[in-house]
């Protein structure tokens, strides 16, 4: 009787040791996980080239690719930036051909937004950085350009086929039904009108004329020098230089050290790289070297192409 009892009082004692190891284990383990992902961060934000810290001032890489069509990703991006205490100054690294006219207008404005913070914006020119590749450019604080990087190109074009000619061949006669002189002005089934292509062109003066005014209030020049070169041509990095489209000529590299130094930051700073999408045809892509097959298909539907580009 007496031994049954003292392994029932034993028994009963452990329990709470138990309890308490097991919840020391588990903290030990959250700790753990914990440091391993700090440490994972820290090296993942930190520059290329070694060195750098997760708690430390850093400067955010911001990279706009190819056409200009859906800007929410890249806006919600700067906003993160904006309102991440650590990023002090942004780099946005453009290669973009140009796009629609509004997203354009969208991402412009998010580039402002970040400067009305106090955060210096640094554009790096790449390959190319036309048209509205430059038009969100002009909204940083300083823009770099390699000397033959092509950009410019300051200017709207809206295209449209004609098909009337065709549809007769076929025999194909195309119906409209519309309330509103111009409510189908732009179909493809006839000939435009002398008042449609009036509409239109008044239609491109404006935006052309909101172009012009975002370069020269980014780049602080009168805007009769702006109508000196904004007639949709393309100019070199270097020809930019000397028309004051740019501020200096060099890579991406020059350009982290110079929001360093707008920032106040030593050159070679930490940097932020740029969000990376997963993309399944990437992946693909690097696998199996299908970079010359998936090349071949154009990169926009003729469907749904938007009307006017600024490209």
């Amino acid at each position: 009787m007496v031994s049954t009892v003292t392994t029932t009082t034993t028994t009963t004692r452990n329990r709470p040791v138990r309890r308490r190891t097991i919840v020391l284990a588990a903290l030990a383990i959250y700790l753990g996980v914990a440091i391993l992902f700090v440490v994972a961060l820290s090296v993942s934000l930190a520059p290329s080239g070694g060195g750098g810290s997760v708690f430390g001032a850093r400067v955010a890489i911001v990279e706009l690719e190819g056409t200009i069509l859906d800007v929410d990703d890249l806006v919600r991006e700067l906003k993160s930036h904006r309102d991440n205490p650590l990023v002090k100054a942004v780099v946005l690294r453009i290669n973009s051909p140009g796009g629609v006219v509004g997203p354009t207008q969208e991402l412009h404005a998010a580039v402002l937004r970040l400067r009305e913070a106090r955060k210096p914006v640094v554009a790096s020119l790449g390959a190319v950085a036309a048209s509205g590749g430059y038009y969100v450019a002009v909204a940083a604080d300083k823009i770099y350009a390699n000397p033959g990087t092509l950009t410019g190109s300051i200017g709207v074009i809206f295209q449209l086929p004609n098909l009337d000619g065709l549809m007769k061949k076929v025999g194909v006669e195309y119906v409209t039904v519309k309330a509103g002189q111009y409510k189908d002005i732009g179909n493809i089934s006839r000939t435009m009108t002398p008042e449609e292509r009036r509409v239109l062109q008044a239609l491109l003066d404006d935006v052309h004329a909101q172009f012009i005014s975002a370069v020269a209030t980014g780049r602080k020049l009168d805007r009769a020098q702006v109508l000196g070169f904004a007639d949709g041509r393309i100019v070199s990095g270097a020809q930019a230089k000397d028309l004051h489209m740019v501020d200096a000529l060099g890579g991406l590299e020059e350009a982290v050290d110079g929001a360093a130094t707008l920032a106040g930051l030593p050159k070679s700073p930490t940097v932020v790289g740029p969000r990376k999408k997963l993309s399944i045809m990437d992946l693909l892509r690097n696998q199996l070297d299908l970079r010359g097959w998936t090349s071949v298909a154009p990169g926009l539907s003729l469907l749904r192409t938007p009307l006017y580009l600024m490209d």
